[in-house]
């Protein structure tokens, strides 16, 4: 039987760049050169049918950005692990459009700041608590604003939220703290807003309900309306090749192994500047890559392009034939 694991990786790369001892090459070095290009180059070069998979997270309640730093463990180092996102998007087993253009997402779900006069200034008062009127509030959009007696801006905004107590932080000229669900906050300023000055709260007040579209930008996530409890969301996602640790571990497909054997050794050479060794082993190198996009290009034969007329053919438009006359 063919032999496709790290090992067999390993000599086919000091054969192709002349390299047969440890003093040459270390197996170390090799496996640098091996995982550089399976996590780096290999995604970048080929967009496979077999790195395409089903990603799912599930929103919490009053939340809507979600992250590496906030949300569950299936978020974790998301940037890093996943290449790029695709539709179609379902929420709670419903399809759900994607958004990567904030300007047309805001565009249909406004962020509207409500400005409210929570208060007024005595030219001594520095602490000021209550509950604002109109939440919840959505996180890492709140500010506080005044002017002291010198006519100098005051002004506490939320960060960093605490999501399991939504309860945020205020920070800028004092301190604070804002309950995302309740309204309740806490105002403490540096210097005491002026007699008869307004302190006036920036939120933006919603109704939480069942999401009905996603934001992907910046790597996070954004839902909209946000979640009044948890719901699952599904994606398609291009995820990277698994890394090669173990000396009888294969590539996720077997196949893979001689494309990443001549990967790495054409960066070895590179990193030698051998231009010579660098053409000789570049022809079975992309020989090798069109193997590998073999299977992909023929598993999406069998997917004819969409067209204005795919689901009328297909038998599953709202107006096909077949719904218009079963």
């Amino acid at each position: 039987m063919a032999d496709s694991t790290l090992d067999a990786i390993r000599l086919k790369v000091r054969r192709l760049t002349r390299s047969p001892s440890e003093a040459q090459l270390t197996t170390d070095q090799i496996d640098e050169y091996v995982n550089n290009f399976v996590l780096f180059d290999f995604p970048e070069h080929l967009r496979l049918f077999a790195m395409r998979k089903t990603f799912t997270f599930f929103t919490e309640p009053y939340q809507d950005v979600y992250n590496s730093e906030n949300a569950a463990d299936e978020l974790d180092d998301f940037k890093n692990e996943y290449i790029t996102i695709h539709e179609p998007i379902y929420i709670d087993g419903r399809r759900a459009p994607l958004y990567q253009d904030r300007e047309k997402f805001y565009g249909l779900y406004p962020r509207t700041n409500s400005r409210v006069t929570i208060a007024t200034g005595d030219g001594a008062t520095m602490l000021f608590q209550g509950t604002l009127t109109n939440k919840p509030i959505v996180q890492s959009n709140v500010l506080f604003s005044s002017v002291d007696a010198n006519n100098t801006t005051l002004e506490l905004h939320d960060s960093n939220p605490n999501i399991p107590t939504n309860l945020g932080a205020l920070t800028g000229n004092g301190t604070g703290t804002i309950n995302y669900v309740t309204g309740e906050y806490s105002l403490l300023f540096t210097n005491p807003p002026a007699a008869n000055t307004k302190i006036v709260s920036h939120t933006i007040p919603y109704v939480a309900s069942v999401p009905q579209a996603l934001l992907y930008f910046n790597n996070e996530f954004t839902v909209r309306p946000i979640p009044d409890q948890a719901y699952r969301i599904d994606m398609e996602v291009y995820r990277r090749p698994t890394i090669l640790l173990s000396n009888n571990q294969s590539p996720d497909i077997e196949q893979w192994h001689q494309y990443i054997s001549y990967g790495a050794a054409k960066k070895v050479l590179e990193d030698r500047l051998d231009e010579e060794g660098v053409r000789m082993i570049m022809p079975e190198f992309k020989t090798q890559e069109r193997l590998v996009l073999r299977r992909t290009i023929v598993q999406n034969t069998n997917n004819r392009v969409a067209t204005i007329y795919t689901d009328r053919l297909d038998g599953q438009g709202r107006n096909s034939w077949w719904n218009n006359n079963n």
